[in-house]
């Protein structure tokens, strides 16, 4: 059978978000660069991504009040135009300060610029419902986009080196400018379907204030995502599993993969690049793979999504056993079709576990917890990995794994309802 189409303007929000990622890629390596070379201090250039996270995970919070006042391609525009502007000024301001430029100027200019970007996940996967038609389309368009944000992750971070070592760091930064600038004209063609409705801007309307109590009103909409995920069980199992996901994930940073391939395979940093470029070859054959099988996974999210994670918590565990080099590079690249079709699965459940009008609240505020966990985690498997070795580490992220696994099963009949919803 053929596969479900897409209409244009889910092209277009598909073409944004990877130029917009393409451009964070070089901006994060560049800036890391520039801060170290600047400084001479490795904890100056980890503020950039620390910032970074601080700053989305704020927005996150914040989002909601912007989701009532805009519709989400206004959103998304907002978002990629601002971005575009506030590093114009930063790429034009260090190229004019050179090495003279201060990071009291730079990491403000950060901040703002992860700001704008901390709601532009949330708005996306909320368009795609919208922008998708069927379910089949739907599950289908989720693949698309995560085979995207997985080559440009892959492709990127191992060019935006070579790019920054070529034409050096002020070129790279306008480069990058050039490519927030497509992205923002891009989102100049995202379109709502063409009966105009938002459930966004309905369910707005229906919780607006009355004059004199515009407070309780704000407060009920910054807390209404939150409130529906607890009250929601199917958002419940799958916030938690993200949240885990969240946490075991973080064992395939640059830093413990480099001290597993060291110290549990006896190899050196070839490896490590070896290890790394597999992994993410893996989950983009696992994307495609998803899109192939979109009919055949049909409704039956649930089974896929637990199968996949199954699957990557079983490898995981015996990569974290196994000393041979080369088993451990075909372990990674078979783990990684397991490890998307696991969380497209879940992205897909997550959209349909609401209405189009809350899901942007919902995952305004899955965004926000799950920037936490990533700064929790970070500092969390470091202590694990210090305290119980590297392998031990891996170990214990195969255990996170299998622990959601039982969480799925354990909330399947509010996990199969959402499955089978519109």
């Amino acid at each position: 059978m053929n596969s479900p189409k897409l209409g244009k303007a889910f092209y277009y929000l598909w073409g944004t978000q990877t130029a917009a990622n393409a451009a964070d890629v070089l901006y994060i390596m560049a800036l890391t660069v520039l801060v170290l070379d600047h400084t001479g201090s490795l904890i100056s250039a980890t503020l950039v991504p620390l910032f970074r996270s601080l700053s989305q995970m704020l927005s996150g919070l914040l989002a909601p009040l912007l989701i009532y006042r805009y519709r989400l391609p206004r959103l998304l525009l907002l978002s990629q135009a601002g971005q575009f502007l506030f590093f114009t000024v930063m790429s034009v301001y260090l190229g004019i300060q050179g090495t003279g430029a201060s990071l009291l100027v730079v990491f403000p200019l950060i901040f703002a610029m992860s700001f704008l970007d901390g709601w532009t996940v949330p708005a996306r996967n909320a368009l795609v419902p919208r922008l998708s038609g069927t379910r089949e389309g739907l599950l289908k368009a989720n693949g698309l986009l995560s085979v995207s944000d997985q080559v440009v992750q892959f492709a990127g971070w191992g060019l935006s080196g070579l790019v920054i070592a070529w034409i050096g760091t002020g070129p790279t930064l306008l480069v990058t400018a050039v490519i927030y600038g497509l992205a923002a004209l891009l989102t100049l063609q995202v379109r709502e379907p063409a009966d105009g409705r938002d459930g966004t801007r309905v369910a707005a309307r229906e919780n607006a204030a009355e004059p004199g109590e515009a407070a309780a009103p704000r407060l009920a909409l910054l807390t209404e995502g939150w409130r529906i995920i607890w009250h929601t069980g199917s958002l419940r199992a799958l916030t938690a599993i993200d949240a885990i996901d969240m946490l075991g994930g973080s064992v395939w940073v640059g830093a413990f993969m480099l001290a597993f391939v060291q110290q549990a395979l006896g190899q050196g940093e070839e490896w490590w690049g070896f290890i790394n470029a597999v992994y993410f070859a893996g989950t983009v054959g696992g994307g495609l793979l998803v899109i192939a099988m979109v009919r055949r996974i049909g409704n039956r999210l649930l089974p896929f999504m637990l199968a996949g994670m199954a699957g990557y918590g079983i490898l995981t565990f015996l990569y974290a056993v196994n000393t041979v080099p080369y088993t451990a590079l075909v372990l990674v690249l078979i783990m990684g079709p397991f490890a998307e079709l696991s969380a497209v699965t879940r992205r897909t459940l997550v959209q349909r576990s609401v209405s189009s009008g809350q899901l942007p609240k919902v995952l305004s505020a899955q965004a926000a917890l799950m920037h936490l966990f990533f700064c929790i985690s970070l500092l969390g498997m470091a202590w694990v990995a210090e305290t119980f070795g590297i392998v031990k580490l891996y170990l214990f992220a195969a255990v996170l794994t299998c622990s959601a696994v039982l969480i799925g099963m354990l909330y399947a009949r509010s996990l199969r309802q959402a499955e089978r919803s519109a």
